[in-house]
């Protein structure tokens, strides 16, 4: 199954148009190893999750989407 990624500025598009950026993560912790654990141990969930990607052959603009991790099912925002 190929992921089709709705860009909102080109429509959709396949996502090897796209970089995907990862996660959103809450940031605001002035702690090290709580820091260390934000970007590097990735709890890596089943279920929806909010995603920034970057439409890097397109319009070169980063939009936020909800993915089904365990279906690829894509919705806005």
């Amino acid at each position: 199954m190929a992921l089709t990624v709705p860009c909102p500025n080109c429509g959709p598009r396949p996502h090897t148009d796209f970089t995907f950026g990862g996660a959103l993560r809450a940031i605001g912790t002035t702690d090290p190893d709580e820091d260390f654990a934000r970007v590097y141990l990735e709890e890596n969930p089943a279920g929806p999750q909010r995603e920034r990607w970057f439409h890097a052959l397109g319009c070169k603009r980063w939009l936020t989407l909800t993915r089904d991790t365990r279906t690829n099912a894509i919705g806005r925002g």
